[in-house]
């Protein structure tokens, strides 16, 4: 691949579907949006391999939703890591750039040796969507389960949704000839089409009681399910990663027999939405007595955007429902 190919297929969502399986997916790299989403904070080596896995996840999932607005994925857990956070946006305009941006929140001092999953105890693994004005935003809740971050997103539209879902996921630090160390990720989603009635009735038959594939569709639709899955397993590390393999060559190499057929391309770049607009805003609903215990000593109010590190300093006499002056009259 030539190095004008490599750029082209970074940080980019491949849609496509196969036709003969009534199977849709997706294939992503992340390049230049993981190092500005990990840039932004000194994360230990697992914690920053738990943020690129969620934040590859996010970029599969939410080019499949049509989004107004808003995807959020997150992570509460009692383990080391407490949370992690992503928001995917969708472009503002045909042809435009979706935005991602994630961050995580842990322990220092409870981190382990073991993998990145083993930092991540009980908990639930959580998808909102948020379509914007004059909407009511979607929550879906699934248990932690499995071993990985994957594992909790197949179960969570197994569960939610009744849809079959796959990913198939890696990354991690890679160098290039003459190139810096840096974090890339590449992954494949599979999912079987929408039925008109689901199939599954009950509790499941994976962990937990938990939905699985064998659960939600059955005769030919399982069948096909399970061959695509056999063939997405022949895939190796370097494939989804790239960059020496397009994802259409990829596509052809994997699904050839099941007549894959690609749509457009998806642009996504590290993006945050934080704005001293934004933090006012969130600050309207205190009282001065409120804002007053939100002063420092210097006489200022902060505020640091947990996403992108962008750091606030406010007026106190500016802020809440009783300012006492608006936010151009303290320049």
């Amino acid at each position: 691949m030539t190095l004008g190919q490599k750029i082209a297929w970074d940080d980019t969502i491949l849609p496509f579907q196969l036709d003969q399986s009534d199977i849709r997916g997706r294939v992503a790299r992340l390049d230049g949006v993981l190092d500005g989403i990990l840039k932004q904070h000194d994360y230990p080596p697992v914690v920053e391999a738990l943020v690129a896995e969620m934040a590859l996840l996010t970029a599969l999932i939410g080019q499949t939703i049509k989004l107004r607005w808003k995807l959020s994925l997150q992570v509460q857990s009692k383990g080391p890591v407490r949370m992690i956070a992503t928001d995917y946006y969708g472009p503002d305009k045909p042809g435009g750039s979706a935005r991602i941006r994630a961050y995580a929140s842990f322990d220092r001092d409870r981190l382990t040796e073991g993998a990145p999953f083993d930092q991540v105890g009980e908990g639930y693994f959580a998808v909102l969507i948020d379509q914007g004005k004059d909407t009511e935003p979607y929550q879906g809740i699934t248990p932690i389960a499995g071993s990985g971050l994957k594992d909790c997103a197949e179960a969570y539209f197994a569960q939610s949704e009744q849809l079959p879902t796959r990913f198939s996921l890696s990354f991690g630090k890679s160098t290039e000839a003459g190139g810096e160390e840096h974090w890339r990720a590449g992954g494949v989603m599979l999912q079987h089409m929408p039925k008109a009635s689901p199939h599954a009735q009950g509790g499941g038959s994976g962990e937990g009681g938990l939905l699985e594939a064998r659960d939600i569709v059955d005769g030919d639709d399982l069948e096909n399910w399970n061959r695509v899955n056999t063939l997405l397993d022949t895939v190796d590390d370097l494939e989804l990663i790239g960059p020496s393999v397009a994802p259409t060559d990829l596509l052809v190499r994997l699904f050839h027999e099941e007549t894959p057929r690609v749509f457009d391309t998806q642009p996504v770049r590290f993006g945050c939405t934080c704005t001293e607009e934004r933090v006012r805003s969130s600050l309207s609903i205190y009282s001065a007595r409120d804002i007053e215990k939100m002063t420092t000593p210097e006489g200022t109010v902060t505020a640091d955007c947990q996403f992108c590190g962008a750091h606030y300093t406010l007026d106190p006499k500016t802020l809440g429902f009783e300012a006492e002056s608006d936010p151009g009259d303290s320049a």
